[in-house]
């Protein structure tokens, strides 16, 4: 079993309809967490993550979408107004939470958490983590959710 202070599964973070959700309840799955932003040149990769998760299943993998405005003030929607943009634009299922700041002194405990890692230099920054809660890897913006580098990698960690 994990450390718990290594795991991301010590944080809660709210959901877009601000119920609060533990990250404990994605044990035994492999999580990509993401930075995202509906007003950012990366957001078509909205609909790569869901093509992602459409091909690996929800059974033993899941895709967390963290909307931030840390970078180019380009999350301008609030609330449910950022989840209708993903679902209506881009087919998004996976859950979306409420936006929160991923760097500097007010950001998100689990932000200063995976910062440990990698500072997100830009939105849609991929944190790659295991079924322990451990971050093992993370993918710049420009690496695309649906790259053989990235599908890969989670694959992998699926199946071990």
């Amino acid at each position: 079993m994990s450390d718990q202070s290594k795991s991301v599964h010590q944080f809660k973070v709210k959901l877009i309809n601000g119920t609060e959700k533990k990250l404990s309840d994605y044990k035994n799955k492999v999580l990509l967490i993401v930075n995202i932003a509906s007003g950012c040149g990366f957001a078509p990769q909205l609909k790569e993550l869901q093509e992602l998760r459409d091909e690996l299943g929800t059974e033993r993998f899941e895709i967390l979408g963290l909307p931030s405005n840390d970078f180019g003030r380009q999350e301008p929607l609030e609330g449910t107004a950022i989840s209708t943009f993903c679902e209506v634009n881009f087919g998004v299922q996976f859950p979306v939470f409420e936006k929160i700041m991923v760097r500097g002194e007010y950001a998100h405990p689990l932000f200063k958490f995976l910062t440990q890692t990698s500072t997100p230099r830009w939105n849609f920054h991929k944190y790659l983590i295991d079924k322990d809660g451990e971050v093992v890897d993370y993918f710049f913006p420009f690496t695309k959710p649906l790259s053989s580098k990235v599908k890969k990698k989670i694959q992998r960690l699926i199946n071990f």
